[in-house]
């Protein structure tokens, strides 16, 4: 929705909503004193501080990226700075807008700052989903102070912004809000007047599951208690009930707070470890009725497919990153039922933590200093004079019996040295086998070249 659909405003430049308007939008707050759970980003004379003065008060200021979960009060902030900062104030929505939208908006902003010295602050919601391109054309803007930019993102910056824009903005990391947080929330809805009015009321214990819920998503519990309400007021009642809670929901009502992401995620891949499909499945529907990213689910089933199946069957793999990547395509709810496929391919697969033992073992020792000259026969040669430089001697595999030769891979200090162990599980069975064949042949000699 755009920033200012379904707005009027007072002579003091606040937004005032209309009352058809989602709950979540009537109750954002209109001033800092009613902003809830990020007091570190609000301390006299931070950066967000100097952006809400209005221009020419704060001395200069810097474009923002702001970082967070979705419902702390991102795109809030931003309607702060549209109100208080009396600067010109453009939203674009990085799902619909192109280069060619950024463009027009950057040289509007020039042409304003040039004919009345008034800034622009640009705001971008969901800037990760701006392409590389998209989000090039906002750093002549940024570097030149043409605009401020202030984005939100629900990504980590690292990986989903751009570098040259990353280092030229100021990143503000909003928390997640506690269930006090939401709760506090939900009782000024209640009797707001921009609110439910007192039209209902709701107890501790309804308040409580509205908080579980909605978990730290202030946007996602309002519009849970909006729906309630309007459930207990079609039936004449003026308290909202547990039932109304669950029917908003179109769901039983599922804790799922912060401290249950790690528990819940931590007990799915143990159990797809453990070989327990069942109790996989369960806590894998505990986070898909929770609302975790399916993303981050996909991602741990991959890591537990190399992890812990392995080479016992190295196939599990090939269907987490499938399975991944049809997510990403397909998306929810039908990416239910491809995650689960997943989960129980890795969690009935034959298991081996080989692999990681292995590389662990070599990250140990190349920590520990024992990484000696690569041996001469393995270096590169495709450059004149490299065989006065001693690079020669190169065996080609594919010259000998079963394209194996003996011949030292290893640095001289490590020669011998073993670090993949395989287990006699499902195809590393077979593995075992041929390794146990191949380490003969570069120990002892394979006969006569071909």
């Amino acid at each position: 929705m755009d920033l200012f659909q379904q707005t009027s405003y007072s002579e003091q430049g606040i937004p005032v909503y209309s009352s058809s308007a989602p709950l979540a939008v009537r109750m954002r707050p209109t001033s800092v004193a009613e902003v809830v759970g990020q007091s570190h980003l609000l301390e006299p004379a931070s950066p967000l501080q100097r952006l809400l003065k209005p221009q020419g008060s704060a001395g200069q200021v810097s474009s923002i990226i702001f970082y967070g979960p979705p419902g702390t009060g991102k795109t809030t902030l931003a309607y702060l700075v549209a109100t208080a900062s009396q600067r010109n104030f453009v939203e674009v929505s990085a799902v619909s807008a192109g280069v060619k939208e950024v463009r027009a908006v950057i040289k509007e902003a020039r042409q304003q700052l040039r004919a009345t010295g008034k800034q622009t602050v640009l705001f971008v919601d969901e800037v990760h989903r701006f392409s590389k391109s998209q989000q090039d054309a906002l750093l002549p803007a940024v570097e030149n102070s043409w605009v401020i930019l202030v984005a939100a993102t629900t990504e980590n910056p690292a990986f989903s912004i751009v570098s040259p824009l990353l280092s030229r903005s100021l990143l503000l990391t909003l928390n997640p809000l506690t269930k006090q947080d939401v709760i506090e929330l939900s009782r000024r809805a209640l009797i707001d007047k921009r609110g439910l009015d007192g039209k209902v009321t709701a107890s501790e214990e309804v308040l409580d599951s509205l908080a579980d819920l909605g978990g730290a998503d202030a946007r996602k519990t309002l519009t849970l208690l909006e729906a309630a309400a309007e459930g207990a007021l079609a039936q004449n009642r003026s308290a909202i009930s547990i039932d109304d809670v669950s029917l908003a929901a179109d769901a039983a009502v599922v804790k799922y707070d912060r401290d249950d992401h790690y528990d819940v995620i931590s007990a799915f891949i143990k159990s797809m470890r453990g070989s327990d499909v069942d109790a996989s499945l369960h806590y894998l529907a505990r986070m898909i009725e929770g609302g975790e990213d399916p993303r981050f689910i996909a991602r741990r089933i991959m890591i537990c497919a190399s992890e812990d199946v392995g080479m016992a069957d190295p196939k599990a793999l090939e269907v987490a990153v499938a399975a991944a990547q049809a997510v990403q395509m397909i998306g929810m709810p039908e990416g239910r039922i491809i995650l689960a496929q997943a989960a129980i391919a890795v969690a009935t697969a034959p298991k081996s933590n080989a692999s990681y033992l292995g590389i662990e073992a070599a990250i140990k020792d190349v920590r520990a200093g024992k990484s000696d000259a690569v041996p001469a026969p393995l270096r590169d040669s495709h450059y004149p004079g490299a065989s006065k430089l001693g690079v020669s001697g190169y065996k080609y595999a594919h010259d000998y019996p079963h394209h194996i030769v003996k011949q030292t891979y290893l640095p001289a200090s490590l020669v011998g040295t073993q670090y993949y162990h395989p287990s006699d599980n499902g195809y590393e069975d077979l593995v075992s086998k041929r390794l146990h064949t191949i380490r003969g042949i570069l120990a002892n000699g394979n006969g006569e070249q071909k």
